[in-house]
């Protein structure tokens, strides 16, 4: 376990909460609760596989541990700006210390949402509003995670090939990513910078399947996540919106999990927004079943 007095971490005084701002030490304090469950926490795990890969950690990330009646993780968050904090807390206490926390002990950036399972993403959106009675918490995304089962690619394939994204896409998938934030109601949260260092991290280990025509064209992407505890989540799957209703999404989704599968990945996972109902109903033809309800709440103090 991590040294609590290094410089980089410590036990909040009064907050309940211990903090770090190097993932590597908040793997080692939470590894093994995240581990337990890497479908709950495959948001965290991602994050993290992601940021060990990094010669630095982003600046201004900020990592908590919540710890139970035994002295181990029982919750925890992360907040890499300007993403929302994420977090997983076990109740009202670890809420409404985590608010007063983002709010007085880091206030690098004001707390304007935050992401996590829809329990935890409610109790944290109570207590905000306990402490801002006169601010508005809003639910802005209803998310659900799936896990594949089974998978039954798309019987006939649209016409065309998968192959991986490579250096000289670059541009292209950067591009994608961008459109893929507007349609997600994310692109006000996600930077030309941003895009380009989360392409440069998924392209080093060809984490980028695209669908292409025959004369080479691509036509539709999707993602995947470095393996963590034995899983990966797909993400995005993104398709111009002139090339949509062609089955160019199912095929893409469809080959990115089956190399996952292949590579002997047991755990393979994805996320939906359950205002679209056409992705929803395409994953679930691919095979994938749904695990456990996510949500987004915006906080606003004007």
């Amino acid at each position: 376990m991590a040294s609590a007095s290094s410089e980089s971490s410590f036990p909040h005084p009064w907050s309940g909460w211990w903090l770090t701002r190097d993932p590597a030490e908040f793997e080692e304090r939470a590894g093994d609760f995240l581990r337990a469950d890497p479908a709950l926490h495959t948001v965290a795990l991602s994050v993290i596989a992601a940021q060990l890969a990094k010669d630095a950690p982003s600046p201004g990330a900020s990592f908590g541990v919540w710890p139970g009646a035994d002295g181990n993780c029982a919750g925890y968050f992360f907040w890499t700006p300007p993403q929302l904090p994420y977090a997983i807390v076990p109740g009202p206490d670890a809420a409404h210390a985590l608010v007063t926390l983002l709010g007085d002990a880091l206030p690098d950036q004001p707390m304007t949402g935050v992401n996590g399972t829809e329990e935890t993403a409610a109790v944290v959106a109570e207590a905000w509003r306990a402490r801002h009675p006169e601010g508005r918490a809003e639910r802005i995304m209803a998310q659900r995670l799936f896990r594949l089962a089974e998978l039954t690619p798309p019987d006939p394939l649209p016409p065309g090939r998968a192959r991986p994204a490579g250096k000289a896409d670059r541009e292209l998938v950067v591009r994608w990513f961008l459109d893929f934030a507007d349609d997600a109601h994310i692109g006000a949260q996600t930077s030309r910078e941003q895009a380009e260092e989360w392409v440069d991290n998924r392209l080093s280990y060809q984490g980028v399947l695209l669908w292409e025509a025959e004369d080479g064209t691509p036509l539709s992407m999707a993602g995947v996540t470095r393996p963590a505890a034995g899983s990966v989540r797909v993400a995005p799957v993104y398709t111009p919106r002139e090339l949509r209703g062609r089955g160019y999404a199912g095929a893409v989704t469809a080959e990115i999990s089956r190399a996952a599968r292949d590579a002997g990945t047991p755990e393979i996972l994805l996320f939906t927004d359950l205002a679209n109902p056409t992705s929803n109903a395409l994953y679930q033809r691919l095979g994938y079943r749904p695990v456990r309800d996510f949500a987004v709440w915006e906080f606003r103090t004007e």
